[in-house]
């Protein structure tokens, strides 16, 4: 089996979920995953196509209980390769009774940004300027505000930079700049 690409995933990720924020939510991923596989040096198209499908069995099985115990019998019949499953589902680690722990650094990425990518969102949203000109410091702002896009955890977060070993702030300017290059297809 080959690699899973971002154009085979844009493919299955319709088949199992139809919410548009959902979409939205894929494409935030997507983008951080790309500018994080530029981080380290990998393959950047399999990378936003691993965030592109991170939540595949979501909109079906949202609850921690379930939420990535159903990933493989979405994304085997679709012939995708054993490591991006595992990739998938490490990325509810700790989070849905899910003993999958992120170990390469795209699984590490994937755990970190998922988060990540709501908060920046939210804050993109709420800026009359949207994606353009954000910058790491105004929004560590928000970021600390734990009242503000309060469903995205930052524990989850912060244990993902120290899963990585990165400065917090070079992963938020990965995934600011990540999610600004793509700010039409997020809607932003």
């Amino acid at each position: 089996m080959s690699k899973l690409t971002l154009e085979r995933a844009k493919e299955i990720l319709p088949k199992h979920t139809t919410e548009q924020h959902l979409f939205v939510h894929a494409a935030c991923v997507s983008a951080a995953m790309g500018a994080m596989a530029e981080t380290f040096g990998e393959d950047r198209d399999h990378w936003e196509a691993i965030g592109w499908l991170h939540d595949v069995d979501y909109e079906k099985y949202p609850s921690t209980e379930e939420h990535c115990h159903h990933v493989r019998e979405f994304l085997e019949p679709e012939g995708v390769d054993e490591e991006d499953i595992r990739s998938i589902i490490s990325h509810g680690w700790g989070l849905t009774c899910n003993e999958v722990k992120p170990e390469s650094n795209l699984e590490k990425s994937l755990f970190t940004v998922d988060e990540l990518t709501g908060i920046i969102h939210a804050y993109a949203l709420m800026r009359p300027e949207g994606m353009d000109g954000m910058s790491v410091k105004s929004f560590r702002k928000k970021y600390k505000d734990r009242k503000f896009a309060a469903k995205c955890d930052r524990a989850v977060i912060e244990q993902g930079f120290s899963m990585l070993g990165m400065d917090p702030a070079v992963v938020m300017q990965r995934c600011i700049d990540g999610m600004t290059a793509h700010k039409e297809e997020i809607g932003l």
